[in-house]
């Protein structure tokens, strides 16, 4: 019996031998991250739990500060952390780099045409309405708005270098392309909670973004894709919300430009 435990012990030291560390600590660190990120980085987390210990502000746009900059610290400044220094990697194996400046301008300049008219159009569904934007008094107030979306851009890099820098980047020189495909199951099952248009999206969205990334060999160029999507999205969801307008014509566009501020 000894002799058969003891043999066993040894295939398992022999399997682990063979995996690579950094990929087994991205792997491991990634779920960990986005969970804590779930755990303590809610607006509720911070009213409830920090206000009354730490006598911090008690307003919408601190706690939305919060929850963006504990996302930016999760997801980018401790993975680059560790991929840097624990590593010891150069900031262009880990997705930090320019990478192809040029075609990646290229795809954004064809990108936000495209996504301006398609939420135009998700903007017309009261689903849509109902969560964004998130920061509701920011409906109301342009200068909460531009402020809530600056803390916004914070939180995509944070999310965006966790998935399609950390996780991509962190398992590329063990899983090549399929890394590609590994970044996307987290971030999709992430979007369950989402209106179902936008949860199915997630699927094809996340598949193509990661794909882009590795073609320009920096996550920078998934920044402004996300965070151009939701800008875009808050900004007409705030005019319809403003006006009570929901038609997707031409007049209706008029009508919440004109009427809308």
């Amino acid at each position: 019996m000894s002799n058969r435990l003891a043999a066993e012990l040894q295939r398992w030291r022999q399997a682990l031998q063979r995996l690579d560390r950094q990929t087994v600590l991205v792997l491991l660190a990634a779920p960990l991250l986005a969970y804590l990120h779930l755990l303590i980085g809610r607006r509720r987390f911070y009213l409830d739990t920090l206000v009354p210990i730490l006598t911090l502000p008690e307003t919408p746009l601190a706690a939305w500060a919060w929850w963006t900059g504990l996302q930016a610290l999760l997801g980018f400044v401790i993975p680059v952390l560790l991929l840097r220094f624990g590593f010891r990697r150069r900031l262009t194996e880990i997705g930090l780099g320019p990478g192809d400046l040029r075609f990646g301008l290229t795809v954004l300049a064809v990108y936000v045409p495209i996504v301006l008219l398609g939420t135009w159009v998700l903007s017309a569904d009261p689903a849509f309405q109902a969560i964004n934007p998130r920061l509701r008094p920011a409906i109301h107030d342009w200068l909460l708005f531009v402020l809530y979306e600056l803390l916004f851009l914070m939180y995509w890099i944070g999310w965006e270098y966790l998935w399609r820098g950390f996780v991509l980047f962190g398992t590329a020189p063990t899983l090549g392309l399929y890394a590609i495909f590994v970044q996307m199951l987290p971030f999709a099952a992430l979007h369950v909670n989402k209106p179902p248009a936008e949860a199915l999206l997630s699927i094809p969205g996340g598949l193509l973004l990661g794909a882009l990334v590795w073609r320009c060999r920096t996550f920078w160029i998934a920044v402004p894709i996300h965070f151009v999507q939701m800008l875009a999205l808050d900004f007409w969801c705030t005019l319809r919300l403003r006006t009570g307008l929901n038609g997707l014509g031409l007049q209706t566009l008029w009508q919440i430009l004109a009427h809308g501020w």
